[in-house]
């Protein structure tokens, strides 16, 4: 039997490995896909190879090793369950329309074989179509969701058979396939070592989640987007005995429900998930670009969002508070359409993912069907002093401001000129004015809101 890997890069609880190491002899294929490849930003893209020579160790400790084979999934999948003489093929499904797509021809091609693709879900807690309401529905709204969802028990964990598992023939392992031999590997026993160093700060995490200086959030992100670890065993691990915990967990849930919505609609990246928004006149031409530009690259003089756009520059990492204050920046203060600052998040995070970066853009954009407000618009200035008081992220990300005060740094075109010489900023040349006046953009965004609301079809 074929396990073919995608986004599930582990043994431990994965349904589809459990069954194929059940049975008299398992292959482990991975299809490295060129287009795939290309479309991620470098840093998701070291990240998945890490993850693979992650999972080939995990295998050879088990006795086999990762068959990887590089081109067209519907060719190599086909090639191999032929050469393996494999009964069936098993995968972890996957909700986006590409990969809807693409295991629709997978399907179709080992049909036309006699071996079935079989499918199971191991990248969620609980899949889609588990979720629904009294009348056997997806719900729009986030909270009755969750409600559903927290009382559905969760699945025993998925338990590794004892097959033997093959070893891949010349020119098939991933060594061969992957020509940087000294990528480091990044294994599921340091995810779940994540995990359980979590546990020992998870009660606080109500308390810490929206401050990034402090070390208060998971940073599971890159390992549940990997499968590096299964989310039904985190949600199980961690509990609801605190509000820390169960706050946690809640986070779970939302990823479930994007991921749900994301399989009810796969052009959820591409289409306003509230359509009477598809007529809102979103800022274009050169001034709009200019300002795009500002914005991904840390230039916009809005130190919060500045140190923002370059952390994720500088690591492929954004802290959640700091995602929706970039976010809304870029949406509501210079009126540019959420779908541009999606692609950007999505290719240069290690976690980019369609159905959760483009379930939270549309949260922020309030064109989701249960988002902010469109109303309510991020003050970048009132978020960082709230969540970054003392301005230690800020002169982390932001050194040429470091001399300000805890005040001034969040908005150092409010010092005084003194101050501002005595820090040796010279705002236009050491650090860029800002490129919006906040309040008038709020008004800007509001007008065109409401504008597209109050015009007919």
């Amino acid at each position: 039997m074929v396990a073919w890997f995608r986004r599930d890069l582990r043994l431990h609880d994965n349904p589809a490995w459990a069954e194929a190491s059940a049975a008299d002899g398992a292959v482990a294929l991975v299809v490295l896909e060129p287009a795939l490849l290309s479309a991620a930003g470098p840093w998701r893209r070291e990240a998945y190879l890490a993850a693979l020579r992650g999972l080939d160790q995990s295998l050879r400790h088990a006795g086999g090793a990762l068959w990887a084979v590089e081109g067209d999934p519907a060719e190599a999948v086909a090639s191999v369950a032929v050469e393996t003489g494999a009964c069936k093929v098993v995968v972890n499904a996957d909700t986006t329309r590409w990969s809807a797509a693409r295991d629709r021809t997978v399907g179709e091609t080992l049909e036309a074989i006699g071996v079935p693709l079989v499918p199971h879900w191991g990248t969620v807690v609980q899949p889609p179509g588990a979720v629904l309401t009294r009348a056997g529905t997806l719900s729009k709204v986030f909270t009755p969701f969750y409600r559903r969802w927290s009382q559905l028990p969760l699945r025993p964990a998925a338990q590794p058979g004892r097959a033997k598992i093959s070893k891949p023939p010349g020119g098939l392992g991933i060594d061969d396939v992957l020509a940087d031999a000294s990528q480091r590997a990044w294994s599921e026993h340091e995810a779940l070592d994540r995990l359980d160093g979590w546990l020992a700060r998870v009660d606080r995490y109500n308390d810490d989640r929206d401050l990034p200086a402090v070390e208060g959030t998971s940073g599971i992100s890159e390992a549940l987007h990997f499968g590096l670890l299964s989310p039904r065993h985190a949600a199980e691990r961690v509990g609801d005995a605190t509000p820390g915990r169960q706050g946690f967990v809640r986070q779970l849930a939302w990823r479930d429900w994007y991921t749900h919505l994301t399989a009810e609609h796969h052009d959820i990246d591409q289409r306003n998930l509230r359509p009477e928004f598809d007529r809102i006149d979103w800022a274009t031409g050169s001034q709009a670009d200019d300002d795009f530009a500002a914005w991904r690259d840390g230039m916009t003089g809005y130190p919060i969002v500045d140190a923002a756009m370059r952390g994720l520059a500088a690591t492929g990492r954004m802290h959640n508070r700091l995602r929706m204050i970039a976010a809304s920046f870029l949406v509501k203060d210079l009126l540019i359409d959420w779908r541009r600052g999606e692609r950007w998040f999505r290719r240069m995070l290690r976690d980019g993912d369609i159905a959760q970066n483009a379930g939270n853009w549309q949260w922020v954009a309030g064109t989701g069907p249960d988002a902010a407000p469109y109303f309510r618009i991020f003050n970048p200035v009132t978020q960082s002093r709230r969540f970054d008081s003392q301005g230690g992220y800020l002169r982390s990300l932001v050194p040429e401001l470091a001399g300000l005060s805890d005040r001034d740094v969040h908005a150092p075109w409010e010092a005084t000129p003194l101050d501002l010489s005595a820090a040796g900023v010279v705002l236009g040349v050491d650090y860029p004015a800002p490129i919006v006046d906040h309040a008038e953009a709020r008004e800007r965004t509001l007008a065109a809101y409401s504008e597209a609301l109050g015009k007919r079809g």
